[in-house]
């Protein structure tokens, strides 16, 4: 019987918050799935929880480490004053205080979310990733002669297809250049722009420290997408039912992998994994292009955690349900050493 533990699970929240807010009504809302469903599988599992949502103020989860003193942090909160690049200090925060939190620490979460540093260090190592170019705000913007179309133009360090639409497929100068102003103006980034590469759209869920295991592969498909049409994963084809209805899009478990190709793979994510210096848990999202080359597209060590997306999906097929995930990645929270 493993003990049971205090844990506070930690939130954001898009608006500012007090000490013992009541979150009943934010968690019957489909925004707040993840939290729901992780709080229920703690409750399930006996612990004694706590939950907080922060905002713009740290000294809440100061005054609640003091108050409640828990054994461990679930750390939910991926973003802080509506800013998803404060992520990295949330867990630098955590880090410093000393106190084990489950997911990714500080420099994974920090190389995940530059694209292009990602692309350098798994590049550096002979892994796979697409020809890219970054145009920082304030910069022209002019395609590099060795960046050959078809290209996706992307904001630097957004998450979840932020800022992707079909208009981020660029096939002249002209694009190029209306593209990377609109990226630079609408959503206050940089522009990373890359090669767009053909194949199938995987994603890999990871789980552990030291010992990986590479759970089921998941793939978008598109079904209904004309063959010489581009398949890309925009905003729209992740979280507009509609949209998805209509293309035919659908995340499923890869269907017809070469067994070799399979094993190739899941080599490649953990090599991606550790080089990224990612712990906890994480994403790995790759094309896969019709003669089996891996390309790696972007980590993401903050996968949606709801019972119904790909990670806990994924888990479910390799035999843990939900509330053995949670409890996985608690105690693989619990033995992670933090610089």
């Amino acid at each position: 019987m493993k003990k049971k533990l205090k844990i506070l699970a930690l939130f954001d929240a898009i608006a500012p918050t007090t000490l013992d807010q009541d979150l009943t009504a934010e968690l019957k809302t489909n925004d707040w799935k993840t939290e729901a469903n992780v709080l229920a599988a703690l409750a399930e599992l006996g612990h004694n929880v706590a939950p907080l949502a922060i905002f713009d103020d740290l000294n809440l989860l100061r005054q609640k480490l003091d108050s409640f003193a828990p054994d461990l942090i679930f750390n939910l909160a991926d973003q802080f004053k509506n800013n998803r690049a404060f992520d990295q200090n949330i867990a630098s925060f955590l880090e410093m205080h000393g106190i084990p939190f489950t997911g990714c620490g500080a420099s994974g979460l920090l190389l995940c979310k530059h694209k292009a540093i990602s692309k350098k260090i798994l590049g550096y190592h002979r892994i796979r990733t697409p020809e890219f170019t970054v145009i920082p705000r304030g910069k022209r913007p002019v395609r590099p002669k060795r960046l050959r179309f078809p290209i996706l133009v992307k904001p630097l360090k957004e998450e979840a297809s932020l800022g992707i639409s079909q208009a981020s497929f660029i096939e002249t100068d002209e694009q190029f250049k209306e593209r990377v102003l609109f990226i630079h103006e609408k959503t206050d980034n940089d522009a990373i722009a890359e090669e767009y590469i053909a194949g199938r759209e995987l994603y890999v869920s990871v789980l552990g420290n030291h010992r990986l295991d590479v759970l089921p592969i998941r793939e978008l498909v598109f079904k209904e997408v004309p063959p010489d049409e581009p398949k890309i994963a925009t905003y729209r084809a992740k979280w507009d039912e509609e949209y998805r209805k209509k293309w035919g899009l659908q995340n499923q478990f890869a269907e017809a992998l070469d067994p070799a190709l399979a094993r190739d793979i899941a080599q490649t994510c953990k090599r991606i994994y550790r080089l990224l210096t990612i712990d906890g848990y994480a994403r790995v999202d790759l094309r896969v292009t019709p003669a089996n080359e891996i390309y790696f597209i972007e980590a993401n060590p903050n996968p949606i955690l709801a019972a119904d997306e790909d990670f806990a999906q994924s888990a479910l097929k390799a035999g843990l349900a939900y509330p053995q995930l949670i409890e996985r990645i608690i105690r693989t929270g619990l033995k992670t050493v933090r610089e």
